[in-house]
């Protein structure tokens, strides 16, 4: 199955779910443990990615467990929508988190997104190991790399 341009723009991380509602969703859980749990259930709408896209030009290396990332630049918005998907359930949520971050934003955008601040008010990087850490990071690098060719651009340094 390739990825039609319906899924998306169907993705409804990013679109209907914001970065606000989960910051929200995660401040009212009380210990780490709903936490991911709460995380966890956010991989579950991952929208379903296609078997024939998991291949070596869309795997993101850095990453523990086995991660794919495609996109697509809708021309009529100029917005860059992203797919991603893993073999691991917190890996998953960890990929939905992003997606809330950065899914449907113009690409010019996606380079000035203060993702560090963001995953500081998640907690998050305290709160997962550190081979979790660098895959959320190689997941972000890669989504600043794609966004930076569409732009033209060289993808700003890595987060730290």
């Amino acid at each position: 199955m390739n990825a039609t341009t319906q899924q998306f723009l169907n993705n409804s991380l990013g679109t209907r779910t914001t970065i606000d509602d989960v910051i929200e969703d995660l401040e009212f859980l009380d210990d780490w443990e709903e936490r991911y749990a709460y995380i966890i259930d956010l991989g579950k709408q991952l929208p379903a990615f296609p078997d024939d896209q998991r291949t070596e030009a869309n795997y993101v290396h850095g990453c523990q467990s086995q991660v794919w990332l495609i996109h697509h630049l809708d021309e009529d918005s100029g917005k860059l929508f992203l797919l991603i998907d893993s073999d691991a359930m917190i890996v998953r949520g960890l990929a939905a988190i992003i997606l809330v971050a950065l899914n449907a934003r113009e690409p010019r955008e996606l380079l000035t997104v203060d993702i560090d601040e963001l995953f500081e008010r998640l907690d998050l990087f305290r709160h997962i190991s550190p081979t979790r850490g660098n895959g959320l990071r190689a997941m972000i690098a890669k989504i600043r790399d794609l966004a930076a060719t569409e732009v033209g651009e060289q993808a700003p340094s890595r987060i730290s």
